[in-house]
């Protein structure tokens, strides 16, 4: 049986609580960027593209902290889109992929939505000291 003070304690777990909020932020970007016929995943692999075109899968996933495997399942479905282009690395079994004139104008639409709902994110958040931290956390978590 716990006390009410570890409960306490427990709810104010930075952890369960950022995982918390990330799954709502992730999960809103989700129902925004719906529209566009991506995730938020895919979102974030499209900017980075459009940013570092012809990296291999391995410095994809390093520079947006993705596994591999979930990198190469959503590129191989934006490849099927016709969104991204990859080719062949010059060495070994690797592949470089880049975004296609179709991914780059996708890009360009959907990011006018995606300052919006950064703009309406860092207002919830703005200027925080820990227990408005938690509590936007809670917050966020509820979106």
């Amino acid at each position: 049986m716990y006390k009410q003070p570890m409960q306490d304690e427990f709810d104010s777990c930075l952890v369960l609580n950022t995982r918390m909020a990330a799954r709502a932020v992730t999960r809103r970007a989700d129902r925004k960027l719906r529209p566009f016929g991506v995730t938020a995943a895919q979102f974030t692999i499209l900017v980075s593209l459009l940013s570092r075109p012809g990296r291999s899968v391995t410095e994809i996933a390093n520079g947006i902290a993705m596994d591999r495997t979930t990198l190469s399942r959503n590129l191989d479905l934006l490849t099927r889109k016709g969104i991204v282009v990859a080719e062949h690395a010059e060495r070994g079994n690797g592949r470089l992929c880049s975004l296609s004139a179709e991914g780059r104008a996708l890009v360009e639409q959907m990011v006018p939505v995606w300052r919006a709902a950064q703009a309406e994110l860092r207002e919830t958040l703005n200027k925080p000291d820990f227990p408005t931290v938690i509590a936007a956390l809670r917050h966020l978590a509820k979106l």
